[in-house]
C-alpha cells in the first residue's frame, strides 16, 4: 500500500513521533495504522498513554444533576468553531440538551435524537436541532450522552475549562457531608488533569495487559541497555514498567495530585477522608469526556506541509 501524507499526518497525531518515523512505520506495516502505532511503541518512539484518536472538533461537555444528586448526565455537543462554542445561545441550547438527557430512557443517540423535544413537543430532539442550526448558521452535532445513577450515595460532577472536559464520579457512601463530596470534586478534577481509562486494576482487561506486555518486552529488547542482560532481568523490568504504566491508568493507583507528600495515592485519600468521616466510602465508576475526542478537524494546510516537507 503507498504511504500517503494523510496516513503520515493521522499516525503523527496519534503518537506524537516525527513525520519521517511515521512514515518508516508505516511503510513497514504495509499502510496498517494499527500495527503502525505497535511499531512506533516498539521502537520507544511513541508512549503508550497515547490515544488513536485527535482532539480537533470543536463545542462543549454540559452535565446536569438531579436536585439530591442520585443522578446525573454529560453530554457532548459539536460545533464548527470554537467562536460559536463559545456563544451564549449555543450554551443555554446545550443546557437544553443536557436537562432532556438526564430524563431520557433512549439508550443511544438515535433514539434520543427520535423523541419528543422538551421545550418544543411538535418537534423532534432532531427537528429542534435542525432549528437552532437554522438560528446559529453554524453546523451542530448532539455526539453522544452518558447517564450515571446512585441511589447508596451521589454522583459529583465537574466542568473543566467552560466545557472543553466534563467529568461524572460515582461516589457510594453512607455518610454524605460538604468533606466527603470535596473529596469527590477533588477526585473529578484529577479525572480531568490525568486521564485515567480505569477506576482500578481489576478492571483492565487481560488481552491488554498481554498486549502492552508485548510491546514492553520489544522496547526493553531494542533497548541497548538492556542488551545481554539475563532473562529474568528482563522479565523483571518488563512486569515493573507493564506496572507503573497500570498505575498511570487506573484512578486508585494513580498519586493524588493534590497530596502534600507528593506520594499518597487515591486510593489512601479516599480512605483518609471515610476514616475521618466515619463513613464506607467506595469510587464505583467514573464518566470523562473530551470535546472533540477521537474527531477530526480539516487542515489542508498542514496535510500539504505534511507532503511537501516529505516529497510527497
Amino acid at each position: 500500500m503507498a504511504v500517503t501524507a494523510a496516513m503520515v499526518k493521522e499516525l503523527r497525531e496519534m503518537t506524537g513521533a516525527g513525520m519521517m518515523d511515521c512514515k518508516k512505520a508505516l511503510a513497514a506495516t504495509d499502510g496498517n495504522m494499527e500495527a503502525a502505532v505497535d511499531f512506533l511503541r516498539e521502537k520507544g518512539l511513541a508512549t503508550a498513554q497515547k490515544k488513536a484518536g485527535r482532539i480537533a472538533a470543536e463545542g462543549i461537555v454540559a452535565t446536569a444533576l438531579t436536585e439530591d444528586a442520585k443522578k446525573a448526565v454529560v453530554v457532548e455537543v459539536n460545533a464548527e468553531t470554537d467562536f460559536v462554542a463559545k456563544n451564549e445561545k449555543f450554551q443555554n441550547y446545550v443546557a437544553e440538551v443536557a436537562a432532556q438527557a438526564l430524563n431520557t430512557s433512549a439508550a443511544d443517540i438515535d433514539a434520543f435524537l427520535a423523541e419528543s423535544w422538551a421545550s418544543d413537543s411538535s418537534k423532534t430532539v432532531k427537528e429542534a436541532l435542525a432549528a437552532q442550526i437554522a438560528v446559529i448558521g453554524e453546523n451542530m452535532n448532539i455526539r453522544r450522552f452518558q447517564q450515571v445513577s446512585e441511589e447508596n450515595g451521589f454522583v459529583a460532577s465537574y466542568i473543566h475549562a467552560g466545557g472543553k472536559i466534563g467529568v461524572l464520579v460515582d461516589v457510594e457512601t453512607n455518610v454524605v457531608n460538604d468533606e466527603i463530596k470535596e473529596m469527590a470534586k477533588n477526585l473529578a478534577m484529577q479525572i480531568a488533569a490525568l486521564k485515567p481509562v480505569y477506576t482500578n486494576n481489576s478492571e483492565v482487561d487481560e488481552e491488554y495487559k498481554a498486549h502492552e506486555l508485548e510491546i514492553i518486552k520489544a522496547q526493553i529488547e531494542n533497548d541497548p541497555k538492556m542488551a545481554g542482560k539475563p532473562e529474568k532481568v528482563i522479565n523483571g523490568a518488563v512486569m515493573g514498567r507493564l506496572n507503573k504504566q497500570l498505575k498511570e491508568i487506573c484512578l486508585m493507583d494513580q498519586v493524588y495530585v493534590k497530596a502534600e507528600d507528593g506520594k499518597q495515592l487515591v486510593s489512601a485519600y479516599v480512605a483518609q477522608v471515610a476514616k475521618a468521616n466515619s463513613a464506607d466510602i467506595t469510587v464505583k465508576g467514573f464518566v470523562r469526556y473530551e470535546t472533540g475526542e477521537g474527531l477530526e478537524k480539516k487542515n489542508e494546510d498542514f496535510a500539504a506541509e505534511v507532503a511537501k516537507q516529505m516529497g510527497m
